[in-house]
């Protein structure tokens, strides 16, 4: 299974890295930011598969991706690393799960992305477009609420990849 996962990542980052331009490609390397790519995902669904797999096979090929349980210390505030990561990001790859859209820093993560207008490629990880919805429990004001909603049917409709942990491989 880990070696299928491997693989899968591997495609995965073949098709990120064609996002690329040759432009961004010779900007990159007159100024390095802290972050090529900036890695949204719910980490207890994601992060010992497809999210880890992925910021591993990104960083081989020479790229700075970041990934929270990757690039933060016990310590480091949370938002103090992560909004730097997003400012500097030239990319994001929001990879929703199941249980994505129970997180408020997954969301706060994917709206800053947003309002920065970084381009984002969303990866569905065993989960449809259309099951993903921000769910109000009540602790949320009503502005965030709606950035959150924005943000995510922004995404929810940009052309993305598709991955099935249970196989293994991008459908």
């Amino acid at each position: 299974m880990q070696q299928s996962c491997s693989s899968s990542a591997k495609n995965l980052c073949r098709k990120l890295v064609q996002v690329r331009t040759r432009n961004s490609i010779q900007a990159a390397a007159k100024t390095r930011p802290l972050c090529d790519i900036f890695i949204n995902h719910r980490g207890i669904d994601t992060k010992r598969t497809i999210a880890g797999l992925l910021h591993d096979h990104l960083f081989r090929l020479g790229l700075r991706p970041f990934l929270d349980s990757r690039n933060m210390k016990p310590g480091d505030r949370l938002f103090g690393k992560i909004k730097p990561a997003i400012g500097d990001c030239k990319l994001g790859v929001a990879i929703f799960s199941p249980n994505y859209c129970e997180s408020y820093f997954c969301l706060q993560e994917l709206a800053l992305l947003m309002e920065n207008k970084k381009r984002v490629i969303p990866i569905f990880c065993d989960v449809k477009p259309s099951q993903l919805q921000v769910m109000d429990y009540g602790i949320r004001s009503g502005e965030q609420l709606q950035m959150f909603k924005r943000a995510l049917e922004e995404a929810k409709y940009t052309v993305g990849l598709t991955f099935d942990t249970s196989k293994g491989y991008e459908l």
